[in-house]
C-alpha cells in the first residue's frame, strides 16, 4: 500500500507468522511489524508519508515522468497494452490508464525503483540461508502479538476497559 493510505496489513501479519520477511511500504500494519521485529528483519521501500504529502502540497507529481525516464518501467507498463500478455486487454488498459492517464494516485511508479532495489537486497539475502533463517525466526517469534487472542485481550483492556473472565470464574460465583 502507499504510505499514508492506511491499507490493512493482516495478510502481512499472517505471512510473518509463517516466517516470511516483509517487503513493503511503511504504512499501516507494516509499521507495527517493523516496530515488532526491528529494521533489520523487514525490507521497507518506497516514498514516506512525508514525501507523498510533499507531492500533494506542491502538486508536482507527474507519473509520466517516471515512465519516460525508466526503460524498465516503460517496458513493464507497455506490456499491459501491447498484446505481450494475452487475455488482459481490458484489465491491462485500465491499469495502464490509472497509472498514466489518471496520474497514479497511489504513487506506484514513484516507488518502482525503490521496490526493485529492495527486492534485489532480499534476493541476495536469500542466498545466505543462516542469516535468512535468523530473520525468519525473528518474524515468527514476534508474530504472536498480532494473534486474534492477543488482540482481543488488548482491545478489552485498552479500548473497551473490560476485565477478562474465564469459564471457571462463572463456576466459582
Amino acid at each position: 500500500s502507499t504510505a499514508g493510505k492506511e491499507a490493512s496489513g493482516t495478510s502481512n501479519m499472517k505471512l510473518m507468522s509463517a516466517g516470511a520477511l516483509t517487503l513493503a511500504t511503511l504504512d499501516g500494519a507494516n509499521i507495527e511489524i517493523k516496530d515488532a521485529v526491528g529494521d533489520d528483519n523487514v525490507e521497507i521501500f518506497g516514498l514516506t508519508e512525508e514525501e507523498i504529502a510533499g507531492y500533494y502540497q506542491r502538486g508536482d507529481y507527474h507519473a509520466r515522468d517516471f515512465y519516460d525516464q525508466d526503460p524498465r518501467l516503460h517496458a513493464a507498463l507497455d506490456m499491459l497494452v501491447n498484446g505481450q500478455i494475452p487475455g488482459i486487454e481490458t484489465e491491462g488498459r485500465d491499469i495502464f490508464n490509472s497509472l498514466l492517464t489518471y496520474n497514479d494516485e497511489y504513487f506506484v511508479l514513484a516507488d518502482f525503483e525503490s521496490y526493485l532495489a529492495a527486492n534485489e537486497r532480499l534476493d541476495k539475502l536469500y542466498q545466505q540461508p543462516r542469516i535468512w533463517a535468523k530473520k525468519a525466526l525473528a518474524n515468527i517469534a514476534e508474530s504472536g502479538r498480532f494473534s486474534a487472542d492477543f488482540t482481543v485481550q488488548r482491545y478489552g483492556r485498552e479500548i473497551w476497559h473490560v476485565v477478562a473472565k474465564t469459564p471457571e470464574d462463572d463456576h466459582e460465583a
